[in-house]
């Protein structure tokens, strides 16, 4: 099983961590990956979109002139499409962009994302975070990913359950997000540079990944 190094607060390894094989290792599935974000995207749309037609814009229905005899193009009424200000054709309406996945779609597109930053070094185990009921503070959650190498970068803490002052402390930096291991997606994954895991949260991971719970994930080794 490999293991991987587990960090303080001051960036200086103090353990290791075993990583599941199920996570580590395996096969990225490409096309299962696209197929489920591309259903993400499509549910996160409001589908409010809406134009009028030439039946709803205001104008009269009068024709603008004869059909013959003076020389012009027709014309219909002053709401024709062709027309500044007349109706749409063909605009957007009100609708739904949902798309259904399969469960086991979902579970296996998550693994895929897991497995393509485990594979690619884009994880990192921190030992442990503040006091998550001491004050919030955005500095000190700026300080530690300087500490640890991610300054700049697009980073996404994962915890094993919610955890008020890393969440507070982290929401006021545009390239810093934090979620829960219940509640991680594989689009969260795959648009953050790193992803920086508490060695807890490896253990909801696995529950969530692994149907038959044969899985179970050993408590980290830190010294």
């Amino acid at each position: 099983m490999k293991t991987m190094d587990v960090v303080n607060q001051s960036g200086e390894v103090v353990g290791t961590v075993p990583v599941p094989e199920l996570l580590s290792d395996g096969e990225v599935h490409q096309a299962v990956l696209h197929q489920v974000i591309v259903a993400y995207l499509a549910n996160r749309r409001q589908g409010t979109a809406s134009t009028k037609t030439r039946a709803e814009v205001k104008g009269s229905g009068r024709k603008l002139f004869r059909q013959k005899g003076l020389g012009r193009a027709r014309m219909g009424d002053i709401r024709s499409p062709i027309r500044v200000h007349g109706g749409i054709v063909f605009g957007p309406k009100p609708r739904s962009y949902r798309q259904q996945t399969p469960r086991k779609m979902r579970r296996l597109a998550l693994l895929s994302a897991l497995r393509d930053k485990f594979q690619n070094d884009a994880v990192r185990f921190l030992q442990e975070l503040p006091d998550p009921n001491g004050r919030p503070r955005t500095k000190e959650v700026v300080a530690l990913l300087e500490r640890l190498g991610l300054a700049g970068q697009k980073v996404l803490f994962v915890v094993p359950e919610h955890h008020p002052w890393l969440y507070l402390s982290a929401r006021n930096l545009p390239r810093v997000n934090v979620t829960t291991g219940a509640l991680l997606n594989a689009y969260e994954v795959l648009t953050h540079q790193t992803l920086v895991l508490l060695p807890g949260t490896v253990e909801v991971l696995m529950q969530r990944l692994d149907e038959t719970g044969a899985g179970q994930q050993p408590e980290a080794e830190v010294s």
